[in-house]
């Protein structure tokens, strides 16, 4: 019975070896590497606004940054901040901007962030700061970044629009982890959003660490000694309820006549934009108007966190009189808290939570008699009012810098991919994936786990390349190649509608045909797949056979398009006239195709854009194969010289700042010029090690070696996630790396990718090293056919 390994493995952990031998020494010199270099123990990329912006959500991520800069210093932080444009702020010079209302520069900035090499992207969320409907164009970063996301939502809606719900759900489904700072939000990022319990984490906003009982020498360093004093600070707006506790004022004198109401803040940016200064010129009146005016005190500004704190050390009673009982997050409640002040607030959510089992007074909105009557009952009573102050600040001891950058860590920590380590396979995968995947018809498409799914029954997409594998696979049982052979080969005959001229490509599990013709890819690929067996079956009457179904199937692409689907097709006519055939028709293939990819690529190629078609989609390196392996049979430098360009284009292009290979992910598939980076499949890794096999015994550059085991790599941990796809024990591969791990699923093409990629590797070190060392250049076409052969 053989076991899977991968699912019990921690995420980068190495693999179990497999049982009875040494790895081969090639793989050994190749995946046995020396200790990386040091470099930060994490970087990060945080986005959201940021000081000098006069806003909450610009003092939190300045406090984030700040405290975990001074708490861990190995780790290194990018900031990226969020701007409307028309501030005219000066940020420092190290804060890279992005233009909150323009799409392009959220591109800009995600292509920065993956160049920067982040081990994790840290987004602080909340509507207004993010430019779109409904701040959607955050999404806009999220999809294009490569890194590890973390969201902090500072607001959660238990009832959203429909474009709240929206963008939301989208950066829920995104992201690996998730901070809120109440539990009532974290149950409804649950309940509503459809987040995983297990991503969201719930810490508390963070707050300074002073001492306790300062208020009379802050008193008299501001001039308020012997006043009792009430205070509320932050942005001010109508949301704030800063009426009622005006409107309290003459009740409360009433008792106290020493009391003084003292409203730090400036005016919130929305609210100035939209109205100026009619709010506070309302609250102004209103003071007159009730006779309280020379009992409040007004400081206009937004200011900087030590002056704030100073002032705030003067309070005796902190008010926070909101309407709106939704606020999931006060970080001047948090503040107020744990610099021991007692607190009269309304019930909001952060409220009700921070200020449980007597911290705090809560009342009901809107009413100026019941702040008035909280207030009064403290201020009458020193030794109510002190002990209350002695609760808050035993409540904020659990917040504090310390204990919130050491929360924050911990939550980047359980958020960062492993890095990748070298991994030793000890030797050619196992069969027994193959195997469980195959019936007597062929090998089944898609699985569930590791179980075929039936459902979707068979294609001649992974037979063709199923058939592919027992030609390369030296180190299978010759009868288990002989047997499995016969049987992908059947089913690629079977295929074949010699009526209609084209192959079939999807077949129900119970043998009936789903079309009649198959997709023009699926053509090329069977196409392929009969010259690869001409050329590389160890069995004499399937290359035969394959030579001459080739030969009837080849007008088949006539009039074809697709240029992936004529690369598969020119990639076994390479290998059909490299095998010894005779075949005009297939160097005729070889010849338009190479051409019409050639001038593909003159059409779109560009300084920064070195491709044949305006987007990337899915099997791309075989387009450059194709022409290299074209260029090397017929002698043609310009096709050897257009395909190795394309090449090392692509290479570059999907080679990630940290070294390891980043394939495109599927998610770009249709999008001009734009690269997303999930969902990453294991097709994209084996064309990558294919086609690098192919430009490294074109030019003997090591470079191709390197990145053909970067590629290789892949599939056991070298991805943006650290997980291990591949299981050497049993042969299995995952379907693919996606923003949250490993897709469980282990269909046929990614089982076949991981075993061809495998053996396409080891090919090519066996040969580079038998025959000829990759520094030395090519001595004749004829020498590079016998490498490839």
């Amino acid at each position: 019975m053989t076991t899977s390994h991968y699912a019990d493995k921690a995420p980068g952990a190495p693999l179990a070896s497999v049982p009875g031998g040494e790895a081969p020494a090639d793989l050994r010199s190749l995946l046995a590497r020396p200790a990386p270099g040091r470099r930060p123990a994490m970087r990060v990329a945080v986005i959201g606004t940021y000081a000098p912006r006069s806003c909450g959500i610009a003092t939190f991520t300045a406090d984030l940054c700040e405290q975990l800069a001074a708490h861990f210093p190995d780790i290194s932080l990018d900031v990226y901040a969020l701007d409307a444009g028309d501030s005219r702020l000066a940020y420092a010079e190290d804060i890279s901007i992005i233009a909150a209302e323009t799409c392009g520069s959220y591109v800009a900035a995600a292509q920065a962030i993956n160049a920067s090499g982040a081990d994790v992207v840290w987004i602080q969320h909340e509507f207004g700061i993010f430019g779109g409907e409904d701040g959607g164009l955050v999404t806009v970063l999220a999809d294009r970044v490569a890194a590890p996301i973390i969201v902090t939502f500072h607001t959660v809606l238990a009832t959203p629009s429909e474009g709240q719900r929206a963008a939301m759900e989208h950066l829920v489904k995104r992201c690996s982890r998730i901070m809120v700072m109440s539990q009532q939000s974290r149950e409804i990022l649950v309940s509503v959003y459809g987040a995983r319990p297990e991503i969201v984490d719930v810490i508390e906003h963070g707050a300074p660490d002073m001492p306790f009982g300062t208020a009379h020498a802050a008193k008299q360093r501001m001039g308020l000694e012997g006043r009792k004093v009430l205070t509320t600070f932050g942005l001010i707006g109508p949301g704030k309820g800063i009426d009622v506790a005006i409107a309290a004022m003459p009740a409360i004198l009433e008792q106290h006549p020493d009391a003084v109401y003292r409203i730090i803040g400036a005016t919130h940016p929305v609210t100035a934009a939209r109205e100026g200064e009619a709010y506070r010129a309302m609250l102004e009146d209103l003071a007159e108007r009730l006779g309280v005016a020379g009992s409040i005190e007004w400081d206009n500004r937004f200011l900087a966190i030590d002056e704030l704190l100073g002032q705030l050390e003067a309070c005796d009673i902190y008010l926070t009189p909101y309407r709106s009982l939704g606020q999931t997050t006060s970080g001047t409640l948090s503040y107020a808290v744990a610099l021991g002040k007692a607190v009269v607030s309304t019930p909001y959510v952060h409220a009700r939570e921070l200020l449980a089992d007597g911290v705090g007074c809560l009342i009901e909105p809107g009413s100026p008699e019941a702040i008035a009557e909280a207030a009064n009952a403290l201020l009458s009573s020193p030794q109510r009012l002190l002990a209350m102050q002695e609760r808050a600040y035993a409540r904020g001891r659990r917040t504090i810098w310390p204990n919130f950058a050491r929360a924050s860590m911990q939550l980047l920590r359980k958020t960062q991919s492993p890095r990748s380590r070298p991994l030793l396979p000890q030797g050619d995968p196992a069969p027994a994936a193959v195997w469980h995947m195959s019936d007597a018809t062929g090998m089944f498409q898609h699985a569930i786990g590791e179980i075929p799914d039936r459902r979707h029954g068979y294609c001649i997409d992974d037979n063709a390349r199923a058939l592919m594998l027992m030609n390369a696979a030296t180190s299978l049982d010759m009868a288990d190649r002989h047997r499995w052979s016969v049987t992908y080969a059947a089913f690629v005959q079977y295929a074949w509608n010699e009526d209609l001229g084209r192959f079939r490509n999807f077949m129900a599990y119970d043998r009936s045909w789903c079309e009649a013709v198959g997709s023009q890819d699926s053509n090329g690929r069977a196409l392929w797949a009969l010259g690869h067996t001409a050329e590389n079956s160890p069995f004499k009457p399937m290359r035969s056979w394959a030579a001459q179904l080739f030969a009837v199937a080849t007008p088949a692409l006539e009039g074809v398009s697709s240029p992936r689907a004529t690369a598969f097709a020119a990639l076994g006519a390479s290998a059909l006239l490299r095998s010894g055939v005779n075949s005009p028709a297939a160097e005729a293939r070889v010849v338009s195709t190479c051409d019409a990819l050639t001038q593909l690529l003159q059409q779109h190629r560009r300084p920064d854009w070195i491709w044949f078609e305006p987007m990337l989609a899915y099997d791309n390196p075989r387009l450059c194969q194709a022409l290299i392996e074209g260029g090397l049979l017929l002698g043609r430098q310009d096709w050897l010289d257009a395909g190795l360009a394309a090449l090392q284009w692509l290479a570059d292009y999907q080679t990630a700042a940290s070294g390891h290979f980043r394939p495109v992910g599927s998610e770009t598939f249709g999008l001009d010029a734009a690269s997303l980076p999930f969902d990453q499949q294991p097709l994209e890794a084996h064309a990558a090690i294919d086609a690098a096999r192919t430009a490294a015994l074109a030019t003997h550059d090591p470079f191709w070696l390197r990145h053909a085991e970067c590629a290789y790599q892949w599939s056991l941990g070298g991805n943006d996630r650290g997980i291990v796809l591949a299981d050497p024990a049993t042969g299995a591969c995952c379907d693919g790396v996606t923003p949250r791990g490993r897709n469980e699923n282990c269909g046929a093409e990614s089982i076949l990718a991981y075993h061809l990629g495998h053996y396409s590797l080891k090919a090519l070190l066996q040969a580079a090293e038998a025959r000829q060392p990759l520094d030395r250049p090519p001595v004749s076409r004829t020498g590079t056919s016998a490498l490839m052969a």
